[in-house]
């Protein structure tokens, strides 16, 4: 498998550290709000990446953080007159909601920062014992950029580049301009922890960095986020990170592209500002998810309303696929049959296609292309006129949803049931039909669709589905 590797700017071979096993960190949400749907992206991608090397037989370790202590989360408990605690445990909470909705698998671990505190201290001490970090006057600890030969390898920004266009406020005590906050001071009134230099609480970017090395180790596979993360944060991890422990942060670096709505960036200022939430009431979640992995990771998307409804139709498309298919097996004879071999054998190309799509740099915009061609295969090939065997439509039934499932699509959609006096309808129909009694067999028909259900006639038998 190759992936592009933000830190070289090409296409790699993807080698794990550790054969058969896969240590992933990704940056999680800081918990003061709803995710919008640019979060929802990274999520969904990288669910999409763990779901992937688990399908071809790796042990997959996937760490992905909460950040619940922060200047906004703070801001927000004094908004609501509560307090941090009850801000980030309500967020956390909403924010699982949101990610089962879109079929993301919890992590491995969740870790959040304040129950790691510990684990940044230590970490911390270290960097101030190693000269790359010092208390300042008002008791906040910095990192020394320059002290880090390797910053700005990530975002391939020099640091003399970078120096040139930072400044020191007046009010700064910072030795450089571009030194980071790794702990701010305590200040009245917010939430605090004792620490040799004194009590305040960590910074965003150490945070990340003690609890990729507590979960994962003190180098990982693969370290994940959007785009916006590599600077300065990623930058700041691999500083404090390499520098604290002696090697390399992360061997592999994968960032998604951004989010437009209606071709502009999302802003609350320009009111095109979306939550998961509000997209999910109006048009549920799996279309979101499709959205987000229809097309390259890497790749800037588009929303808006059209082109979530498109996402919607596609997902029918996909589902109509899988329900006919049921259908067909359900009433199909058992026994295969003459061309069964042969229609296994080019069902599996589009297996092969899928593979060789994710295999480059994850690329899910041919993966989906190869399921839909799956798809189109499936309608043309085996459906009433053909009469099909059971068992070769259990095999194309299995290679469909275990297509689906690497890209953790076709799960929202509930299997429809009737209820008992539709039932009775449909079976008085079928006796009408036996007995040619087309007026009374075509009123039940009418009334059935008065009632939404639609009915279909094939040689398997009735074939019947719900219109919304």
């Amino acid at each position: 498998m190759e992936l592009y590797n933000t830190l070289t700017r090409r296409k790699e071979e993807f080698v794990p550290i550790t054969a058969g096993e896969v240590k992933i960190y990704a940056c999680g949400p800081t918990v003061y709000n709803y995710i919008h749907i640019g979060n929802a992206r990274p999520i969904c991608v990288f669910d999409v990446l763990r779901r992937y090397l688990e399908y071809r037989g790796m042990k997959v370790e996937y760490v992905q953080n909460f950040t619940d202590i922060d200047d906004k989360i703070i801001r927000k408990a004094n908004e609501e007159g509560s307090d941090y605690l009850t801000v980030s445990q309500r967020y956390i909470d909403e924010y699982k909601t949101d990610a089962k909705g879109l079929n993301v698998r919890p992590a491995t671990v969740h870790p959040l920062a304040t129950e790691n505190i510990g684990e940044i201290i230590g970490m911390i001490s270290i960097l101030i014992e190693k000269g790359y970090a010092y208390a300042a006057e008002n008791g906040d600890v910095y990192f020394r950029t320059n002290r880090f030969q390797g910053y700005g390898k990530l975002s391939h920004q020099p640091l003399d580049d970078l120096q040139a266009g930072a400044r020191i406020s007046v009010d700064e005590i910072k030795e450089d301009a571009m030194d980071f906050a790794v702990w701010k001071a305590a200040k009245p009134g917010e939430p605090s922890w004792v620490a040799p230099w004194g009590s305040g609480r960590p910074g965003w970017h150490i945070e990340c960095s003690a609890m990729a090395r507590r979960y994962l180790g003190d180098t990982i596979d693969i370290h994940c986020g959007g785009q916006d993360l590599i600077f300065p944060h990623h930058e700041n991890e691999i500083a404090q990170s390499e520098c604290c422990n002696g090697v390399p942060f992360a061997h592999y670096w994968l960032h998604n592209g951004y989010i437009n709505v209606d071709n502009h960036k999302m802003s609350k200022s320009l009111n095109n500002f979306f939550t998961v939430r509000d997209v999910a009431e109006k048009y549920g979640y799996e279309p979101i998810r499709y959205l987000m992995v229809s097309s390259h990771y890497r790749s800037p998307i588009n929303y808006s309303v059209e082109v979530i409804e498109s996402c919607k139709a596609a997902l029918e498309r996909l589902y109509n696929c899988r329900d006919n298919l049921e259908f067909l097996r359900d009433n199909a004879p058992s026994g295969e049959q003459e061309g069964d071999k042969a229609a296994r054998r080019r069902m599996e190309q589009y297996r092969d296609r899928f593979i060789e799509a994710m295999e480059d740099d994850l690329n899910t915009a041919d993966a989906v292309s190869a399921l839909f061609e799956l798809a189109r295969d499936i309608n043309t090939n085996l459906n009433a006129s053909t009469s099909p065997s059971k068992e070769l439509c259990s095999f194309a039934l299995d290679l469909f949803l275990e297509l689906a499932g690497v890209l953790g699509l076709l799960y929202g959609k509930k299997k429809q049931t009737l209820d008992e006096e539709v039932e009775e309808l449909i079976s008085r129909r079928a006796q009408a039909r036996k007995e040619k009694d087309w007026a009374t067999a075509d009123a039940i028909r009418d009334e059935l669709k008065a009632r939404h259900v639609v009915l279909e006639d094939t040689p398997q038998g009735i074939k019947w589905r719900i219109e919304e």
